[in-house]
């Protein structure tokens, strides 16, 4: 009896053993894994960015892209049989994969463009699958998204102590041991400081483990040097806060003690502002937006059939002759049209106008922050209509203002 009760104990993770997870438990960290492979595959191989990991190019995007694969196996294991909630949300996406799968038919480069079509179907199946989660009161794929993204800026962090000098080539941070623009650096950062933020307001996180974050993440996106994420963070945390502003005496708190502090910054420090704003740019440079005003424009006045007005020219790489469009609604017209651009307008007005009807409370403070920094880095960065980090967090947005989301998943 002594030997079948040890037994016993180091089943159930007595002192004697080591713990064994709960099937539900085990469920959760799946749930967690699939998300993060999704992270993974979004988190774009550059193999022309600096770096100091001897990976080839070839390798680096093999891991992204299988990433995929791999997540629709395991999502398709954690929810067996295949049960899915009903979302006007996921038939949007759904509707926007079948759109570019439609204008990718007819693209002048039919394998890039079916490849990028097919892949943003399977990454709509995968969110799809996802959708018994949604209801969680946890919030649990609000947290592991803000986990991977804390993952991704450790890298970075690691990259920068390591090699200071690959990190930081053009004086802006980028990664060092996985390539990653300072652009995408600089939105990982903002968003990681946003989610932190919202969920300190919102009483969700202790004021210890929100500071440490920040104080880590803000210098990040200032070394990014990237204008847009750190405009969508202050937009996002502005709408976020104001939502929670009547109930939460913590936000009106900080809301005045971030208006003192926003005064005294412009009175002391607006040559510095200034400067780190204009990064070294001349003041054309900075009204032409970077040379992105003359590829807009370049795309706008590009002859199209009516076909290709309505439904575009095929999922590309987002550029123009060789440029990056940097503009989602650019970019979203050049690939599908305006069909797809009336399909992005009509996934975002569905949940900001969903969040509008949501009581007060965490879950709408966090959906407004995430869609209010979608719509706003939307102007000059893209992918909303293809599969990105910002399409996987406007996702994170539709689940936390989803009908049943006061109500605990049955998973």
């Amino acid at each position: 009896m002594s030997a079948i009760a040890t037994i016993g104990a180091r089943l159930a993770g007595g002192p004697d053993g080591p713990r064994v997870l709960s099937p539900q438990r085990r469920r959760r960290r799946r749930v967690q894994a699939v998300w993060g492979l999704l992270v993974l595959n979004v988190l774009t191989f550059f193999p022309g960015s600096p770096h100091i990991l001897p990976i080839p190019g070839s390798v680096g995007k093999l891991i992204t892209q299988s990433s995929l694969v791999v997540a629709l196996v395991l999502a398709l294991s954690v929810n067996r049989p295949a049960r899915v909630r009903p979302s006007v949300f996921i038939f949007l996406l759904a509707l926007l994969a079948a759109e570019s799968l439609l204008a990718s038919v007819g693209a002048e480069f039919l394998f890039g463009a079916l490849f990028r079509a097919s892949r943003l179907i399977l990454f709509v199946t995968v969110l799809w699958l996802l959708t018994p989660w949604w209801t969680r009161r946890d919030l649990l794929l609000v947290r592991t998204h803000l986990m991977f993204l804390w993952i991704v800026l450790g890298s970075v962090l690691l990259g920068l102590l390591a090699a200071p000098g690959v990190a930081l080539t053009d004086d802006r941070l980028g990664g060092a041991l996985w390539p990653i623009p300072p652009t995408q650096v600089g939105h990982y950062a903002a968003v990681a400081v946003g989610l932190t933020t919202v969920l300190w307001l919102s009483g969700l996180l202790r004021r210890e483990v929100a500071l440490i974050s920040v104080v880590l993440a803000v210098p990040v996106l200032l070394l990014t040097h990237t204008r847009t994420a750190l405009v969508a963070l202050l937009a996002g945390i502005l709408i976020a806060g104001l939502s929670l502003f009547t109930t939460r005496s913590r936000v009106r708190k900080s809301f005045a003690i971030g208006a003192a502090a926003f005064t005294i910054g412009a009175l002391t420090l607006g040559s510095v502002v200034t400067t780190w704003l204009a990064r070294g740019q001349d003041t054309e440079e900075v009204a032409a937006l970077t040379g992105r005003r003359a590829v807009w424009e370049s795309i706008a006045a590009a002859p199209r059939s009516t076909f290709e007005t309505i439904f575009g020219l095929g999922l590309s790489n987002k550029s123009f002759n060789g440029l990056p469009i940097d503009s989602n609604w650019l970019g979203t017209y050049y690939d599908i049209g305006l069909a797809g651009v009336a399909i992005v307008v009509a996934m975002l007005l569905f949940v900001l106008i969903a969040a509008w009807f949501q009581p007060d409370g965490p879950r709408r403070a966090l959906a407004l922050f995430l869609v209010a920094y979608c719509v706003v880095a939307s102007f000059t960065e893209s992918g909303l209509s293809d599969a990105s980090p910002y399409l996987l967090e406007l996702t994170l947005a539709a689940c936390l203002v989803y009908s049943g989301a006061s109500r605990e998943g049955a998973r």
